[in-house]
């Protein structure tokens, strides 16, 4: 009887803090389909306050786009996120953003890794709203818990709660 309790393998939670200060909302309230629909993956969504992105997680620094408006990140459990800062932001070419990471770096919770210019986001792009995207979510995840909660402070509030599958 007790053999089920000890052979068991506990579940791997991954908690994500958000990664910019602002409002959270649901991933399907993105206004470009390719979000909403969940086309890259499950996430949540930020409304920023202002230009500077953090890692919401401890983990490695996969990709950095050249035009600096995304980041895919790593966790140390195989968790993969990426943070495209903007929607159709990518046209910019790297104008009004800075990086402060590449491909291969570690990163804790709270590092710095992209910051920009909220205003030329706002005149330039689409919309400054951030996608927060877990795109490996039908390989890895089993479960996932969101705040959306009215507002987020960088590297603090926790956004999102993933069980990933045993």
């Amino acid at each position: 009887m007790l053999k089920g309790l000890f052979g068991k393998k506990e579940s791997t939670v991954v908690n994500l803090t958000a990664p910019l200060n602002g409002k959270v909302i649901d991933i399907t309230e993105v206004p470009d389909p390719v979000f909403s629909q969940k086309m890259m993956g499950e996430g949540i969504a930020i409304e920023p306050v202002d230009g500077e992105v953090v890692s919401p997680i401890d983990g490695e620094v996969v990709q950095v786009f050249p035009t600096k408006h995304a980041v895919g990140l790593k966790s140390k459990s195989g968790l993969e996120i990426l943070i495209h800062v903007g929607l159709e932001t990518v046209q910019l070419n790297g104008e009004g953003f800075e990086t402060f990471v590449n491909a291969g770096d570690k990163v804790k919770r709270g590092d710095t890794l992209v910051r920009f210019d909220l205003s030329v986001i706002s005149q330039k792009a689409a919309s400054t709203i951030t996608p927060i995207i877990l795109t490996n979510y039908d390989e890895v995840v089993d479960h996932v818990e969101k705040n959306i909660s009215a507002e987020s402070k960088k590297g603090e509030t926790e956004v999102m709660t993933v069980t990933l599958k045993k």
